[in-house]
């Protein structure tokens, strides 16, 4: 996006990615999909980012999801809106998006140059690359020279498409403060027994409502869809959780998440409910029968709940609708969707160029924001590469300027 802007100014761009081929995540983020943005209200989008809300807004409303979706429109790419206000385009992959903005960043003179892995600065200042001319090749030293440099690395997610954090220490060796990269929109591990793992791995926890409170003593609360794992739970309800739970695991060790089983039924439904008589059914058909509640969520029940509540109908209901769920663990940063952490926003102007290294800028992934799947990462990633790009024209034209007036 970057490279848009700064050759649609007249200026010359080339691009250098580490991998084979360009927009390997960007295909993977097509996977089941390609969910580019999302519909709800500005403000509601804008408050996805949380504690970096403040400094995405008018980045963000620079480039907003109905600009996306005419910036797509512009490729040729129709989109539409899904029932979850989630924006996709019509074809529902990443691939025709892909080809089309490739072909128009060519028509505009862009070069691309594939297995560059960009390795810091020379002493010089020149940009040091490990360049191989194809996959067999030994790798070489390039030094490469520009007026501008915009950075777009990834976070640390995905390593195997080229989000590998390995930009983080050539950072702070230029003295860039760097938020410790994290998991975020990612599974977390709890305690079950082997049986518990074997029998319902993979089992959906469908229509439920998960609650947890942050560090900073506010609640969180959702409703959605989640999975239960081998290790212990993920799915679109916990990856919008993460960032809460995660801090939680960070500070203590664990981190407590409520789940409750029966969204759509009060309290006192579930009580009249279990009050009635049972027959000869055991509880576990008498709860499938009565409650609607799944296999999984039975199971979930007598795994997580001491065995005295089964013969008390009240603290029985009240435990559906509120089930501790101890997580403890976050899976590894290279199993998430995405990650936090990132280059500190105090690094950098508002044109995304870092104080400490005029003349480059950074976008993306890279930067120290999270949000939730839901194409909100997708507009950020995005948005920052049009404000960058539009950083890099406008440092141009200054120094330009500078140059004449020598």
């Amino acid at each position: 996006m970057a490279a848009e802007i700064i050759s649609a100014a007249g200026h010359a761009v080339a691009v250098y990615d580490a991998m084979p081929s360009v927009g390997r995540k960007f295909l993977l983020a097509g996977v089941g999909g390609m969910n580019i943005t999302h519909a709800e209200p500005l403000q509601k989008f804008l408050a996805r980012y949380a504690s970096a809300q403040s400094v995405l807004t008018p980045i963000i409303q620079a480039f907003d999801a109905s600009a996306l979706r005419q910036w797509a429109a512009g490729l040729g790419i129709e989109t539409f809106v899904g029932s979850s206000q989630r924006v996709f385009p019509k074809e529902m992959k990443a691939a025709p998006l892909l080809r089309a903005w490739l072909h128009r960043l060519r028509e505009q003179g862009v070069t691309f140059y594939p297995r560059h892995r960009w390795l810091g600065w020379s002493d010089c200042g020149a940009l040091r690359f490990s360049a191989r001319e194809h996959a067999t090749a030994m790798a070489q030293e390039k030094l490469i020279s520009a007026n501008a440099c915009v950075l777009s690395l990834g976070g640390g997610s995905w390593a195997r498409l080229g989000s590998d954090g390995a930009w983080v220490p050539l950072l702070r060796a230029q003295q860039i403060s760097v938020a410790e990269l994290q998991p975020s929109n990612c599974g977390f591990e709890f305690s079950v027994s082997e049986f518990f793992k074997t029998r319902f791995a993979g089992e959906p926890l469908n229509t439920v409502a998960l609650t947890t409170t942050d560090i900073y003593g506010k609640v969180h609360h959702l409703r959605g869809e989640c999975t239960i794992s081998v290790y212990g739970i993920e799915g679109g309800a916990v990856y919008a959780l993460s960032a809460p739970l995660r801090e939680q695991i960070n500070r203590s060790g664990t981190a407590q998440l409520n789940l409750d089983l029966l969204p759509d039924r009060t309290l006192e439904n579930i009580i009249v409910q279990l009050l009635l008589p049972r027959g000869k059914d055991t509880l576990s058909n008498f709860l499938r029968k009565k409650l609607k509640l799944s296999p999984v969520k039975i199971a979930l029940l007598k795994e997580l709940s001491p065995r005295e509540i089964w013969h008390n109908s009240q603290l029985l209901a009240q435990t559906i609708k509120s089930l501790p769920l101890i997580l403890t663990g976050v899976r590894p940063l290279d199993e998430a969707i995405s990650s936090a952490g990132g280059i500190c926003f105090s690094a950098l102007d508002k044109h995304l160029m870092l104080h400490q290294l005029p003349g480059v800028f950074c976008a993306g992934e890279m930067l120290d924001w999270e949000a939730p799947t839901g194409g909100y990462l997708l507009t950020a990633c995005l948005a920052t590469g049009r404000t960058a790009g539009a950083g890099v024209v406008a440092w141009l034209q200054q120094q330009t300027k500078i140059k004449a007036f020598e």
